[in-house]
């Protein structure tokens, strides 16, 4: 019995002390009382960096500071659709750092887009891709992923027709890359290459004035010490895509890379990997760390290949792996499990 009058005493003595406060502080401490209960959620990337541009050679944010984008990329939508959803972004985002998603649409191999493959099924995969990304506050990358074609040229009028139905569609969102030639090769010049970004670049900033585009470069968009040389004019918020597979590309592919960073490219690795160029082979995660190491100095944002289970070196999950989200450690490949540690 006495122990429950002090407890009321207690209480009428705070209640009276509370309300003895001006009205203000009273709301002040209302607020640090709800503030322990309600946790808020971490900021997502877009939250943190609202739209992206270009300035000099470097990527910033809404704020202008620099911003190092990690992403992963796809496989083939063609192939491995899927991955194109929402738990497997949001375990990438929440559980690998990851900001970017990259959407990798092959152009001429098996069910690609210009060679019989159901184009509406495939846009809608693009565009279920940047919904999820877009719910989830992260940026998201449209890869017209050309590979047997070579020659970007060869498709530049379907090239051009896609491009500017995406451009319309997303001219307001502030997430979005446009990826316009993955990897040209086969002894296709930088002005093959120049003349062919020039046309989509002239579509697309005739429907979006602001969103980023990457533009592919010379021997698998390795070259970009040539483009470098003779970038495009006459735009803004361009880059220029570069690519490597560490077990095979080292010091020699790094410094075509620093002599482009040189001269003021801005250059964005849209695609690289820890296996040998093949896909498979070795893996070296001590030259991917070097890598890694190299692409931090100089500010550049970089997205890994590839989120799948095909039966590949560079596959970030394991062959055997059944999961498309929420991924745990037993389904991530070495390269799986080297990535998601790189913060």
């Amino acid at each position: 019995m006495k122990k429950k009058i002090r407890r009321w005493i207690g209480f009428i003595i705070c209640f009276v002390l509370l309300f003895s406060l001006p009205e203000s502080s009273r709301i002040n401490v209302y607020a640090a009382g709800t503030e322990t209960t309600a946790k808020k959620a971490p900021a997502t990337p877009l939250e943190k960096n609202g739209r992206l541009k270009v300035k000099g050679a470097n990527l910033v944010n809404s704020k202008g500071k620099t911003v190092i984008l990690k992403g992963v990329s796809t496989h083939g939508i063609n192939w491995f659709p899927q991955y194109v959803n929402k738990s497997a972004f949001q375990t990438l985002r929440d559980q690998w750092g990851v900001s970017c998603i990259r959407l990798a649409m092959y152009t001429e191999e098996y069910n690609g887009y210009c060679s019989g493959g159901n184009q509406n099924e495939l846009k809608k995969l693009i565009n279920n891709g940047v919904k999820y990304a877009t719910e989830l506050g992260m940026y998201v990358i449209i890869d017209w992923h050309i590979l047997s074609d070579g020659n970007p040229k060869k498709n530049q009028k379907k090239a051009i027709s896609f491009f500017k139905e995406m451009a319309k569609k997303y001219r307001n969102h502030k997430n979005v890359f446009y990826e316009i030639c993955n990897e040209p090769n086969g002894n296709v010049s930088w002005s093959e290459i120049r003349s062919y970004a020039l046309s989509v670049i002239k579509t697309i900033r005739k429907y979006d004035k602001n969103n980023i585009i990457l533009i592919g470069t010379p021997t698998w968009s390795q070259d970009v010490d040539v483009a470098a040389q003779n970038p495009i004019k006459g735009y803004t918020n361009l880059m220029y895509t570069f690519h490597f597979y560490a077990a095979t590309h080292k010091d020699s592919l790094r410094n075509k890379l620093q002599a482009a960073v040189k001269k003021g490219l801005p250059v964005y690795v849209s695609e690289f990997g820890i296996s040998e160029c093949s896909g498979n082979g070795n893996i070296d995660e001590k030259e991917g760390n070097k890598w890694i190491s190299f692409l931090k100095k100089n500010k550049i944002s970089y997205t890994c290949w590839s989120l799948s289970n095909k039966d590949e070196s560079c596959s970030l999950l394991r062959s055997s792996c059944k999961r498309t989200g929420k991924f745990k450690s037993s389904d991530l490949s070495k390269a799986g499990k080297w990535y998601k540690a790189i913060k």
